[in-house]
């Protein structure tokens, strides 16, 4: 199966490896771009079992996978996680996390010192019920998902209520759980629509300005959308999480290329097989691609959880402004790399 259908992007490398703590990431759900090339990968490590409350953490690495420290643990005390769901960082360069099961956003320093929280369960004025996705406009006031309210909200980033946009429903400009949000160059606002399969677009207000894609499995159809960013020329990046793959859409949301993964190993893989043969030779087996004889949904599914390359739970993608892709896959534990291909800028 082809891994992409236009030539935008090509496969770097691979961050990150599964480890409970230390070098290597444990289910991360989202990654923020820091200042001096400083990643923050934030690791939900699961939700349900007692000792993964450890695991929960954010990692601090850079592109070329040095590891450089981590912060925050799982817990419910201030600067702790239970659900951690997405990360931002401010122009001063603190880091700000929403935790769905907590209702509230933490902020810490750039070198993971806590600063402060806010938010209390609820669907009142400044409440929130499983907030999600978070991004900084161009005033530098923090939009949050508030996902099971079906509303933006809007924030100083010291937590000071400015206001709120939407409702659930399936209409224009209405939201089903939503998750992912981002903001163009223009102040243009994208929310992954998760529920109801589509990228929806706003006015810097809350308008609704457009709708981008309809349930399915082929170009420019989405299965719960999980994240969503556009780059420096308008391009918009979709984590199609349900359907194992990344979608890149045309600033006016025409379709222009699918990902499915073109994973190697990364350098800290690399350190660990070394030392561990006979997993690397698994490895090699379960890269061969299988024969299988199921659904086309589960056929597509059975390839991601069998063949390590591929994608498996792509449920966030950011781009920095050296026009690289990053793709996050909670389920392999691993960022995968993408740099613009030559001629496509």
């Amino acid at each position: 199966m082809a891994t992409l259908t236009h030539d935008l992007y090509r496969y770097s490398h691979t961050i990150g490896f599964y480890a409970q703590n230390g070098r290597g990431f444990n289910n991360p759900v989202d990654v923020a771009l820091g200042r001096d090339g400083v990643l923050y990968v934030l690791n939900r490590a699961g939700s349900d079992v007692e000792l993964r409350m450890l695991y929960k953490r954010v990692t601090m690495c850079t592109l070329d996978e040095d590891y450089l420290g981590e912060f925050s643990s799982g817990g419910t005390e201030d600067g702790q996680l239970m659900w951690p769901a997405t990360i931002t960082i401010d122009a001063e360069g603190n880091v700000y996390i929403s935790d769905e099961a907590l209702h509230r956003i933490s902020i810490f320093d750039a070198q993971g010192r806590f600063l402060g929280k806010w938010g209390v369960r609820g669907s009142g004025v400044g409440m929130f019920d499983r907030p999600a996705g978070l991004v900084f406009d161009q005033d530098q006031h923090l939009l949050v998902v508030d996902g099971l309210n079906n509303r933006i909200q809007r924030y100083t980033k010291d937590g000071r209520f400015l206001g709120e946009w939407g409702k659930g429903g399936h209409g224009p400009g209405e939201l089903n759980l939503p998750w992912g949000i981002a903001v163009d160059r223009a102040g243009a606002v994208y929310v992954a629509d998760w529920r109801n399969d589509r990228i929806q677009k706003f006015d810097a207000q809350g308008g609704f300005l457009a709708s981008y894609g309809i349930s399915g499995r082929g170009d420019g159809e989405f299965s719960r959308p999980s994240g969503v960013v556009v780059d420096g020329e308008g391009n918009i990046y979709v984590a199609d999480w349900g359907n194992e793959r990344v979608q890149v859409l045309s600033p006016d949301g025409g379709f222009l290329a699918t990902y499915r993964g073109e994973s190697g190993l990364s350098k800290w893989g690399e350190s660990y097989f070394i030392a561990n043969q006979d997993e690397l030779e698994e490895r090699r087996k379960a890269n061969l691609e299988p024969e299988l004889s199921l659904s086309p949904l589960d056929e597509l599914r059975e390839e991601s959880a069998s063949i390590e390359k591929f994608f498996w739970g792509p449920i966030s993608v950011k781009v920095d402004d050296q026009g690289r892709l990053y793709v996050v896959e909670s389920c392999r534990h691993r960022i995968q790399v993408y740099r613009k291909a030559p001629g496509s800028a």
